[in-house]
């Protein structure tokens, strides 16, 4: 039975309430065990042929059932993309560590039937480098983490391990969670998998080197964080499914903070259920994360992502389902794409379009108090900042930037998140039930779950996505949406063409970003 909106409303204002206390005051609980959820059934798929014929090709999914039907092992599945790193990441640069040796003796554990016997049994991950993990450096690109090596998993890293993951590597990402990936000196690293040979293609935010090893064929799936877009902006750039859930659904413990009040969890996979299947395995309370407890379960994910096909093959919404549609969406490049998306939508049954209207004061409230996130990630930070301020590279002007607001200003910004979060309720999304967006930072500013999925390419095949958002804990309603839209299109199928003489393109010269465009892009 699913959770009232009404109940699931009530306990999302007092978490959200809660978290901004804990923020002021860092009372946090002592960290302890956590047991995930119920362990979710990989569905019996039908195997697509390319993923039969070569299993860097294959979804999560597809993965787990040609295991299961002995057609695959996980030695297989783990070299197969192995190799590739060792072919291409010196063009991509996807990978800021890759641990070959400890992922295949994991891949012979779970192919004996030694290791965990979870829904993500033998399946190889990317993790962006700000998760924790144990004996595995997590430098969070940055000059202050350089020797970090963490004795523990993050809470997510551990889950995935425990449902049966392996954790080929670690994820580029933009220094401390700010920009794109480059070197803490700003160089750019990682670039989008559909344009290798040009590195000022942006390729999302700052989960853009585990989006990259999930596009290019370097990992299964990933795990990034969103602060401020990083997961829903960088599947939408390269062709991915990424789903940031409501605050509180997964925990980040063990992860490093950029905004407490922000910063989100959550898979970067390569289509609905995938990222389904990750985001129960990852999702759940921790003690170690105070934002974790007393919410409403997690509702069942991977039917959700399971398309309703109906008599004749038609199909059809699980649930009838009233889509948001504010006047910009219809603005703007990418028109073309996004008329056709909202045709192929409206075409499956269940499915209504809305037109929504922005309150008078939105552009005031998701643009000028966006700044009071700043003093967040300057606060747990004053050390380094103190100490040598060079630690910082090129992300350090926007941690200064958090310096100059006050006590003051970052309490009125609170009390603007307040509005903002009754009028996108009471008002915005009065009428529906998601809602389709032109940015992230509305709904990253409070919270509030998004999904990103692929809705076709532009003229110089770059891919272009859509972002949903949706009410508090409804990640199952997302996911409908992404699941019925995939089963009548192809996009999500579609992979990049690999780099031709990969070793000679890595030596075209990257571009550098200086300190005032990283602060200008900075989550």
């Amino acid at each position: 039975m699913r959770t009232s909106r009404a109940f699931n409303r009530r306990t999302f204002l007092a978490s959200s309430a809660a978290a901004t206390v804990v923020a002021t005051t860092g009372a946090t609980p002592a960290h302890a065990a956590a047991a995930a959820q119920q362990p979710p059934a990989v569905p019996d798929i039908d195997v697509r042929d390319a993923a039969r014929s070569d299993p860097s090709e294959a979804t999560l999914a597809e993965a787990a059932a040609l295991m299961a039907r002995g057609r695959l092992t996980s030695v297989e599945l783990v070299e197969a993309h192995l190799d590739r790193i060792t072919r291409y990441d010196v063009t991509y640069q996807a990978y800021a560590e890759v641990t070959a040796d400890s992922a295949l003796a994991a891949a012979r554990k779970a192919d004996r039937g030694d290791g965990p016997k979870g829904a993500l049994r033998g399946i190889p991950l990317c993790i962006k480098d700000n998760y924790f993990t144990a004996e595995v450096p997590t430098r969070c690109n940055s000059y202050i983490f350089e020797d970090f090596v963490p004795d523990h998993d993050a809470t997510a890293v551990a889950r995935l391990k425990a449902a049966g993951g392996i954790v080929l590597g670690k994820g580029q990402m933009g220094p401390l969670a700010t920009t794109r990936a480059t070197k803490p000196n700003g160089t750019v690293t990682t670039v989008n998998a559909w344009t290798p040979e040009d590195p000022s293609v942006d390729p999302g935010g700052s989960s853009t080197g585990p989006a990259c090893a999930v596009a290019a064929r370097l990992a299964v799936s990933s795990i990034g964080t969103q602060t401020g877009g990083s997961i829903v902006l960088p599947s939408n750039q390269q062709n991915l499914t990424g789903l940031k859930p409501t605050m509180g659904r997964v925990s980040i413990h063990g992860v490093i903070p950029l905004s407490y009040t922000r910063d989100h969890a959550g898979p970067l996979a390569r289509d609905a259920m995938d990222a389904a299947l990750m985001l129960t395995v990852m999702a759940g309370p921790d003690p170690g994360d105070p934002r974790t407890l007393g919410l409403p379960a997690v509702p069942d994910l991977v039917t959700s992502a399971t398309p309703v096909v109906g008599r004749g093959g038609a199909v059809r919404m699980r649930r009838a389902t009233r889509v948001g549609v504010p006047a910009d969406f219809l603005a703007g490049d990418g028109l073309g794409l996004r008329k056709a998306f909202l045709d192929r939508l409206d075409a499956i049954s269940g499915v209504t379009l809305l037109d929504v209207a922005y309150p008078d004061d939105w552009e005031l409230l998701t643009g000028a108090f966006n700044a009071a996130r700043l003093s967040e990630r300057t606060e747990p930070f004053r050390h380094w900042l103190r100490e040598d301020p060079a630690k910082f590279g090129v992300s350090l002007l926007s941690w200064l930037q958090g310096l100059m607001i006050s006590g003051d200003e970052w309490i009125t910004a609170q009390r603007a998140k307040t509005h903002l979060l009754r009028e996108v309720l009471d008002e915005v999304m009065a009428r529906c039930d998601v809602l389709l967006q032109t940015s992230p930072v509305p709904f990253d500013i409070l919270g509030l779950p998004e999904i990103a999925f692929p809705i076709g390419f532009s003229g110089d095949n770059v891919p272009a996505g859509v972002i949903l958002g949706g009410q508090p804990y409804e990640e199952d309603r997302l996911l409908e949406v992404a699941a019925a839209y995939q089963a009548v299109t192809d996009w999500h199928t579609r992979r990049p063409a690999d780099p031709e003489a990969a070793r000679l393109r890595s030596i075209v010269a990257r571009p550098r970003i200086g300190a005032k465009e990283a602060a200008e892009k900075s989550a």
